[in-house]
């Protein structure tokens, strides 16, 4: 293998390339991306750089460029691929061909009928984030975020400590679809207690105002008035480009157990769908973690030969996510999907300090912390075995 080309300049496409020369790949590397920048960590983009801590030349991700003897082809967007033939067209009109290619193109926000208006924001760049953040300190007045996920709360926070008067809307309670209706009322409470109000059962029906947002119309017809509103429902994989590719594109790349989606071709973080055999689901994981492993064993797979070990090994993790609000650290390890019980087993959620258990049949299959980042490091290792819920409880009883 020769050249490879690594479409997406992020976390993901930046692990597979530093990967692929540990692993002694010394062909023409080259990587793609549509922002202008090199590659930066997302995490801080709705906290210290949002609030205006830190100066956004900090969040760029550090690395050896020298070293990793890239073709950096920034601002440049990949328009189409021949998966047969592994050639690529680009936004400039080149077409180029390569022995191998990692898909790492990322998730693009959903956005709401009236985003157009100014006042609107998404966020998932450093763009986005400068724009939010000049809105934030023109304005001073009342922002709505529209969704409860993390990135909505942590916005909430941030706004909270700049002194912002905030609502956040959501249909259910906050990130509700990831830890369950028991801890994300949990987090509805820590939002209400700081300030944020926290309207929960709301369906958006539009956004109003003229050249500029002036308020949020609610399913029931009520309004929330807002200089300011956030957008935070939800991503989409950036798969249009691959359209007649030959690609299996399906809510992501779908790829086999080893992130392999085509020969010569893998995928990894957000836009790879992959079935993970520790949980028998085909899915896609959005997390930061995610993304630093999964690019590492994508080009691994990349550069396996017929029968090399990696050929033929799945990619397996046991996910990992955090969010820090308020000062405090929120963290879930495996999953609270399906669970047929979530239990309590340290602390209180009162105090705002705690873990809590999640159960499916006889397994422990996930575990979430409030300030309590030792004992889910602890969960952590147990849930990276096989992991019985009567061995791991019944002690603690």
């Amino acid at each position: 293998m020769d050249r490879v080309g690594i479409v997406g300049a992020s976390l993901a496409g930046l692990n597979a390339a530093l990967e692929l020369r540990r692993q002694g790949f010394a062909g023409h590397l080259t990587i793609i991306g549509d922002e202008p920048r090199l590659p930066y960590d997302r995490p801080p983009i709705s906290k210290e750089l949002l609030r205006g801590e830190w100066p956004v030349e900090q969040a760029d991700l550090a690395f050896d460029k020298a070293a990793l003897d890239a073709d950096w082809r920034l601002g440049v967007r990949a328009e189409g691929l021949d998966a047969a033939e592994r050639r690529l067209t680009l936004s400039h009109g080149v077409r180029e061909q390569f022995d191998g290619l990692v898909i790492a193109t990322g998730a693009a926000p959903r956005r709401l009928p009236g985003s157009a208006l100014r006042g609107v924001h998404v966020l998932r760049t450093l763009d986005d984030m400068l724009s939010l953040r000049a809105d934030l300190r023109e304005t001073r007045e009342r922002v709505a975020i529209i969704g409860g996920g993390f990135i909505g709360q942590e916005i909430a926070a941030s706004c909270v400590k700049l002194g912002i008067e905030t609502v956040l809307i959501e249909a259910v309670a906050p990130s509700q679809h990831v830890v369950g209706s028991r801890i994300a009322h949990v987090l509805a409470r820590m939002h209400e207690k700081r300030g944020v109000r926290v309207r929960l059962g709301c369906a958006v029906a539009a956004l109003e105002g003229g050249d500029r947002v002036s308020s949020v119309r609610l399913g029931d017809g009520a309004e929330i008035a807002a200089s300011v509103v956030v957008v935070g429902v939800g991503v989409t994989p950036n798969v249009g480009w691959l359209e007649n590719s030959g690609l299996t594109i399906d809510n992501g790349v779908v790829c086999d157990e080893t992130c392999l989606a085509a020969p010569g071709i893998v995928a990894a973080g957000d836009v790879a769908r992959w079935p993970n055999p520790r949980y028998g689901v085909s899915r896609r994981v959005e997390h930061w973690d995610n993304a630093v492993r999964q690019g590492i064993h994508a080009a691994r797979r990349l550069l396996a030969r017929p029968g090399d070990e990696a050929e033929r090994t799945p990619y397996r993790p046991t996910p990992w996510f955090w969010s820090d609000q308020y000062g405090l650290k929120l963290q879930l390890v495996g999953t609270a999907h399906n669970a047929d019980e979530v239990r309590i087993v340290s602390g209180s959620e009162e105090e705002e300090r705690f873990v809590a258990l999640y159960r499916r049949g006889d397994r422990l299959i996930g575990a979430f912390g409030l300030s309590s980042a030792g004992k889910i490091a602890r969960y952590r290792r147990i849930l990276e075995g096989e992991a019985f819920w009567d061995d791991v409880v019944s002690p603690m009883a």
